[in-house]
């Protein structure tokens, strides 16, 4: 692990302002402030400086923003556990920083379990999900021994009774399909019928698997678990899922006489992408689905269980940064294209779902008005499109320096090895410094798993 000192603005301290709006910088970590020479400071380092240093493409990660953002949540839900989803963006520095803010960790392999684990992360605040888990996945998980195991079949009810060893329990929660559409893409949208996630109120197939599990000696059924989708911006449907899941806690109650002590409400917390988006506001979340809670159990006579929430992006995304280098600009027909050493097989979400983002260019001030531009990347693919449409200078050439801000979730942890350019390093900033948490990946490692010849 390399650290260097980068010297950049002072480092955000805690209640600082945000960053003015006016300064196009309303998404990027709280830290990050304009330089006079159209560079921009993160953590404190300049991110020119890291891309010389670092090299590009290069993520950049502002440790205070995780922290602040683990913390926001505890502030808002202090009696609730507050698990952050691994799968936004998992190395042994976030693990880390996460279990330091006093969060757990909700992992979706055994990849992501061990990696946490070796870490020393306490594998009871783990919690393990996945739609087909396999079953190295699950021997993974009893193993270490996970603190729960979410079901979301009813033939992994019975594989994961076969291998729990004798004299345990394993506690386990049943993934429901509360039936309620949120989301800011069709291919994100988890909590309605017809997909691949869960198990549903409607025809009956959660009810069932509760049954199931309470005939199982080896697991312990200790509540239900939803998640209704990603990037949802608003706190209605989280309050409807509450509403919905409180039904089914008093449904079950009624017919086994078990009271059930907790419920995972999910995550899928939205981040604003481009500035003048919508984020959900967690307090207001907090406010809400608290009252609805309290509320539904007092109608149904039921103890309020103890609540969990899963932000994986809301944490992770809004604290990332990622610097490309442009390689080439060139107009065809009416657009003009600006190319940069990154692209899809770094942040496929664009590809994938047409997210967009706002480029914005560092290191230097423009000499033109801003025209607009298509960022695109360096793969094979006409889809292969990081940003459609923005605006950037009009002298914006070869060399310069494009920081993309938002980039701290699903980026790495969905980099592929498309063409074999290698995944980003990722450099973490805080106070003035920054050191790597991961490595670039190199032409030796990709080599390394070729054994053909």
């Amino acid at each position: 692990m390399s650290i260097t000192v980068l010297r950049g603005g002072p480092g955000r301290e805690a209640g600082a302002a945000a960053p003015d709006t006016h300064d196009g910088l309303s998404v990027w970590p709280r830290s990050a402030r304009p330089g006079p020479d159209g560079d921009v400071s993160v953590g404190g380092v300049s991110l020119t400086e890291a891309a010389d240093r670092f090299g590009t493409p290069v993520y950049v990660l502002d440790e205070r923003e995780v922290r602040d953002r683990c913390r926001t949540y505890r502030t808002a839900f202090p009696e609730a556990d507050i698990v952050y989803a691994a799968k936004a963006f998992l190395c042994r520095a976030m693990a880390r920083w996460v279990r330091e803010e006093g969060l757990g960790l909700d992992v979706c392999s055994a990849g992501e379990l061990a990696l946490a684990v070796t870490t020393g992360f306490p594998p009871e605040r783990i919690v393990l999900h996945g739609n087909a888990k396999s079953p190295e996945d699950l021997r993974t998980a009893l193993r270490l021994g996970v603190g729960r195991i979410v079901v979301d079949s009813t033939s992994e009810i019975a594989r994961l009774a076969a291998i729990t060893p004798e004299g345990t329990r394993q506690k386990v929660m049943v993934r429901v399909v509360p039936g309620i559409a949120a989301g800011g893409h069709a291919k994100i949208r988890t909590g309605t019928e017809d997909q691949k996630f869960g198990l549903s109120i409607t025809d009956g197939s959660a009810q069932h698997a509760v049954a199931r599990i309470l005939g199982q000696p080896h697991l312990e059924l200790v509540g239900l678990h939803c998640h209704i989708g990603s990037q949802v911006a608003s706190f209605e449907p989280y309050v409807a899922a509450v509403r919905r899941m409180t039904g089914l806690l008093a449904r079950v109650r009624d017919q086994h006489g078990v009271t059930l002590p907790q419920l995972d409400i999910g995550g899928g917390h939205a981040i604003a992408y481009r500035p003048g988006e919508d984020s959900l506001d967690v307090g207001v979340l907090a406010g809400r689905v608290r009252a609805e809670l309290v509320d539904g159990c007092a109608r149904a006579q039921l103890p309020v269980p103890r609540l969990t929430l899963e932000p994986g992006r809301a944490i992770a995304g809004p604290a990332g940064v990622a610097v490309y280098r442009v390689l080439s600009v060139k107009r065809t027909g009416n657009h003009v294209f600006v190319a940069v050493d990154g692209g899809m097989s770094d942040n496929p979400r664009p590809a994938l779902y047409g997210v967009r983002y706002a480029p914005r260019l560092i290191g230097r001030r423009p000499a033109a008005a801003p025209r607009l531009v298509t960022v695109v990347g360096r793969h094979c693919e006409a889809g292969d499109i990081l940003a459609d449409e923005v605006a950037l200078p009009g002298d914006v050439h070869p060399g310069d320096l494009l920081a993309v801000p938002a980039a701290g979730a699903y980026h790495l942890s969905m980099a592929s090895g498309y063409n074999l350019v290698g995944r980003p390093p990722v450099v973490a900033v805080s106070e003035g410094i920054a050191r790597v948490l991961v490595r670039r990946e190199s032409l030796d490692d990709m080599s390394r798993r070729d054994v053909g010849l």
